[in-house]
């Protein structure tokens, strides 16, 4: 029973990103996805770290929003990530700390707009962002609201009348 909704709620969570992805940013841009991906999720939560990766941090340096490794092939065209020298230590550090705001949290493969696998993310759920390619290799990938945790929490204790 477990394992039919954890597969249920990934797929309505890879409709609403899929969703969020095509409606955020500007129009005529070249829009990448972020997919949901169990290997993504076992190596953050392994502490793993592929050295071909840039890795950024978005929101607190304590409990971070989102985690996200882009392809040093690229270029992030952000000044809202925080670029981060990730050792096992310091991503076990990260993780633990965003499972203690929220339990549960997800890995993401990214692509670019012609499908080419260019990063991973972690993050809980609601943390939705997009992304677009402004030419070959520079990518626009926007940060997660501020309050993506404050979000979860008023959802969690809301009082039923």
């Amino acid at each position: 029973m477990q394992t039919l909704w954890k597969r249920t709620f990934f797929i309505m969570c890879t409709l609403v990103l899929l969703a969020s992805a095509g409606c955020a940013g500007p129009h005529g841009r070249n829009y990448g996805r972020i997919m949901p991906d169990g290997d993504v999720t076992e190596s953050f939560e392994k502490y793993q770290i592929d050295s071909s990766l840039n890795y950024y941090i978005s929101g607190s340096d304590v409990h971070p929003n989102a985690i996200m490794g882009l392809s040093k092939a690229y270029t992030l065209d952000s000044t809202l990530w925080k670029k981060v020298e990730m050792t096992s230590q310091t991503l076990d550090d990260l993780v633990s700390n965003m499972q203690m705001k929220a339990r549960i949290q997800h890995g993401f493969a990214m692509f670019d707009n012609s499908g080419n696998r260019i990063g991973i993310w972690y993050s809980i759920l609601s943390a939705a962002t997009s992304l677009w390619m402004k030419d070959d290799h520079t990518v626009v990938i926007l940060t997660p609201d501020l309050d993506t945790y404050d979000k979860t929490e008023r959802g969690r204790f809301r009082r039923i009348p």
